[in-house]
């Protein structure tokens, strides 16, 4: 009988694998109902969905294996970085989903949550205030107008699955929709800085860098107490906050 590796999992959601097949349980049925619409409308491998059973969803595994982690070493060539480029590309490329996604927040919305957020960070004492000053500077370059495309919302590395320089799927569809394109670029980047030429070789468009940065920072900014508060570490080498002082 296979055993059941626990992939992840917190107080909102986990993910089980038993041998080929992903169990992804959520507490948010919105959440299951936005990434079997989204994976059925992307223009790019994605998981087959094998049955449905609120809270739960079934998926197959995928073949092949991730580009890395964040906090962990990277992986793979130079070409299937920018395989991955070029399916970011063409998924942001495809008519748009039907709702705004993780990546489609409004700006004004978004600079009051990372407002608020930066002065929790200092008052409680989790980063130091100059940390927090220098990369809420950085990320003012996100807010900007942007165009909006056809967005994963989650686009880690741990989510695009690669064979050789070949993509062959991207999972946890669960925070798509519209949104802004290089959210999920810098995203898919974050932590991995070394690897973005080769992304963007690959997606075969111009980006802005400092939006790219700024992604960085503003991410990061909203992601370390949620991370602390759900058992994971920020401080790890490598992650979110090894993000911020990289900004310094």
């Amino acid at each position: 009988m296979d055993e059941v590796e626990v992939v992840v999992a917190h107080s909102e959601r986990a993910t089980l694998r038993v041998g080929d097949v992903f169990l992804k349980v959520d507490a948010d049925q919105a959440r299951i109902d936005v990434e079997v619409e989204a994976m059925s409308l992307a223009p790019v491998p994605t998981p087959a969905v094998l049955w449905r059973k609120p809270p739960v969803l079934a998926v197959a595994a995928l073949p092949g294996t991730t580009l890395g982690r964040l906090g962990g070493p990277s992986t793979g060539s130079p070409a299937a970085w920018a395989a991955a480029g070029a399916t970011i590309r063409k998924l942001h490329q495809a008519p748009l989903p039907p709702l705004p996604g993780r990546a489609g927040r409004s700006v004004v919305a978004l600079a009051a949550e990372l407002d608020d957020e930066c002065e929790l960070l200092v008052t409680s004492g989790v980063l130091a205030a100059d940390l927090v000053t220098r990369n809420r500077q950085v990320a003012e370059a996100a807010f900007r107008p942007w165009t909006p495309a056809f967005t994963h919302g989650d686009l880690q590395i741990a989510h695009v699955f690669v064979d050789g320089d070949e993509v062959t799927g991207i999972i946890d569809w669960s925070e798509a929709g519209q949104g802004d394109a290089l959210y999920d670029l810098a995203t898919f980047t974050l932590g991995h800085e070394e690897h973005l030429d080769d992304v963007i070789a690959g997606y075969g468009t111009d980006v802005d860098l400092d939006v790219i940065h700024a992604w960085w920072s503003l991410r990061s900014l909203l992601a370390v107490r949620w991370l602390i508060e759900h058992g994971f570490d920020p401080f790890a080498p490598g992650c979110e906050v090894d993000v911020l002082r990289s900004r310094m």
